[in-house]
């Protein structure tokens, strides 16, 4: 079995009407490899917008825990610039940050 571990997806995003707001959205989820939570992200974004579009509901987390909870009206995602790589949680112990409980 794969070793698998959590993985983030960020990928710059741009307004459509406005390409100077920008922004990063970030995906999560277990992986086995970068490459495989960049194809996981994208399917996962893909899936949610194409149930919006069908005027579905976007699709819940999947078993591996990937899964995008919204969508944005009017922004677009980069995913030629998206980066992955293993997660950080920002809230642990072991990161070195300004941020205080």
């Amino acid at each position: 079995m794969p070793n698998h571990r959590f993985f983030e997806v960020d990928v710059p995003i741009h307004n459509a009407a406005n390409p100077a707001l920008r922004g990063l959205h970030v995906f999560t989820g277990k992986a086995d490899s970068p490459t495989t939570a960049l194809r996981r992200a994208h399917e996962v974004y893909d899936a949610a917008l194409a149930a919006h579009t069908a005027g579905l509901e976007i699709p819940g987390k999947q078993p591996d825990s990937w899964g995008a909870r919204g969508l944005r009206p009017g922004w677009e995602l980069e995913w030629p610039a998206a980066k992955a790589g293993p997660w950080h949680n920002p809230l642990s112990c072991n990161t070195h940050s300004d941020f205080a409980l």
